[in-house]
């Protein structure tokens, strides 16, 4: 049996993973999808389009790069000796790494191209009838992509929404370079599990993992649920 001290010890990681996830998510879609939009839409010159592609490679390198990579130049660029971590240090604001916060930014950058990618197809999708229809009837710039191009492109910014917070749920790599394992604070289950298995209990582990399976399972149906969606005409 698992006493209950455990099982609290054990639901403080839980909390902290839906947190992080539900934080990352939101910030990316009020942050990202109009990047997604703005990427999605053609470019009027050569300059623009290079920028789009350099940007493309830029937001995707976190698919091809190993979390650790990733998490220890994030870890020098918040410390307070570089980078924005020495701005936050010398204007007396507090530093991001080894708190919720800095799991946050690390967090939206780590899954940003798991965000954009499918936002960005279904912009992509918008057909150009209804663009042009809509810079007739609609001038400002706002109102079409707030009326026009945000309910084209719902099933793309909902998927995209999903998958983000289901890569979230399960990070490791990045979130213990930059936040360690703070309970309650920093120690999200991912790390909680690491940590249950160095200590031999084996038990704990299993329960923790079992869990993240379940919602593994509910949100990859989920996911391939709206998938089908986007697929349609």
């Amino acid at each position: 049996m698992i006493d209950s001290s455990l099982m609290s010890d054990m639901l403080a990681p839980f909390l902290v993973s839906l947190k992080l996830a539900t934080a990352t998510t939101l910030c990316l879609l009020f942050f990202a999808t109009p990047v997604a939009y703005w990427l999605a839409k053609p470019s009027r010159g050569r300059i623009i389009a290079r920028v789009k592609v350099v940007l493309m490679g830029i937001i995707a390198m976190p698919l091809v790069l190993p979390p650790t990579v990733i998490g220890f130049y994030l870890l020098l660029l918040l410390s307070p000796s570089a980078g924005i971590g020495h701005y936050l240090h010398e204007h007396n604001i507090s530093p991001l790494i080894f708190t919720f916060e800095g799991l946050v930014v690390g967090s939206i950058i780590y899954s940003l191209p798991f965000y954009i990618q499918p936002s960005y197809a279904q912009f992509l999708r918008i057909p150009q009838s209804v663009t042009e229809v809509a810079h007739l009837l609609e001038p400002s710039r706002l109102r079409r992509f707030v009326k026009v191009a945000l309910p084209q492109a719902r099933v793309g910014i909902i998927l995209g929404s999903l998958v983000s917070f289901a890569h979230t749920i399960g990070e490791f790599g990045v979130v213990l370079m930059i936040g360690g394992s703070i309970s309650g604070e920093t120690k999200v289950v991912s790390i909680a599990i690491y940590e249950q298995v160095e200590a031999l209990n084996y038990e704990a582990a299993h329960m923790m993992s079992g869990i993240l399976i379940i919602m593994g399972v509910v949100m990859v149906a989920l996911i391939a649920s709206v998938s089908r969606m986007s697929q349609r005409p």
